[in-house]
């Protein structure tokens, strides 16, 4: 069977847009230091923001893990009043501007926050302007991704597998572990993938919950930003390196999460 060709139009208009998404793209590869990459990678603010990020936002994706697996599969099979409510409340960092989930952070587990301050008065832990700052300011805008990934994927799930493994006196938790979770692996790799590049890539949230200093909350997006000012190859050499990452991912991921959605 022969593909049906598109109008004329659309095929221009669909390149002039392929075109808007590379523009950016043009622009680096064209400014890129290209010879003293290796030197601007290697120096010390580089290294200690690639070690951040790299802490942040496996931490992130491992919160993501333990507590958006549960809330898709929440999503996806109980039955209950505010269901769409509570699934609005899951999604809104995805649209929320990362700044505005920052603020509602501070004020929330900020040392005079409504938790944070409790938190800090009987364990002493303040988690603004450190790593664990980091950590839950990057879960918070990342996870809504996973619980998207695994939702989709356990409504697609065929219900007579779990069926199959209860009736041979398999025990909820163990066709969780036996049959549910293997059945939509593939979903729930890619919604971690995306999870953790989502984490990695994370600013707003970050900077204004986390604090953007140096050896100690500052990360690869908030060295781009601070070597804007002050060192342009800098910043350059590593928008390349997170635009390498980051394409790497969707190109890893092609349309398995394109699917489960």
């Amino acid at each position: 069977m022969s593909r049906r060709r598109n109008p004329l139009g659309v095929v221009i208009l669909a390149v002039i847009g392929l075109f808007f998404f590379t523009i950016p793209l043009i622009g680096l590869l064209a400014r890129a230091p290209w010879s003293d990459l290796p030197d601007l990678l290697s120096s010390e603010i580089v290294l200690d923001a690639l070690r951040l990020s790299l802490i942040s936002s496996l931490g992130a994706t491992a919160l993501s893990a333990l507590l958006g697996i549960p809330l898709g599969l929440m999503l996806a099979r109980a039955e209950f009043p505010g269901r769409s409510v509570l699934r609005g409340l899951v999604l809104l960092p995805l649209v929320l501007p990362p700044v505005v989930a920052g603020t509602a952070l501070l004020f929330a587990l900020g040392r005079r926050g409504v938790i944070g301050e409790p938190i800090n008065e009987v364990t002493g832990l303040v988690l603004p302007f450190s790593i664990w700052g980091v950590i839950i300011a990057a879960a918070l805008v990342a996870m809504p991704f996973l619980v998207i990934s695994v939702e989709s994927a356990v409504r697609n799930l065929d219900p007579r597998f779990e069926g199959a493994a209860a009736t041979l006196g398999a025990g909820k938790w163990r066709t969780l572990r036996a049959v549910t979770l293997p059945m939509i692996g593939p979903s729930l790799a890619a919604g971690l993938l995306l999870t953790w590049a989502r984490a990695f890539g994370e600013f707003g949230a970050t900077i204004t919950f986390a604090g953007n200093l140096q050896g100690r909350t500052q990360t690869l997006p908030l060295a781009v930003f601070v070597a804007l000012e002050q060192d342009r190859d800098t910043a350059i050499a590593i928008s390349l390196v997170m635009v390498a990452i980051s394409l790497s991912v969707l190109i890893l991921l092609r349309d398995r999460w394109w699917r489960a959605r």
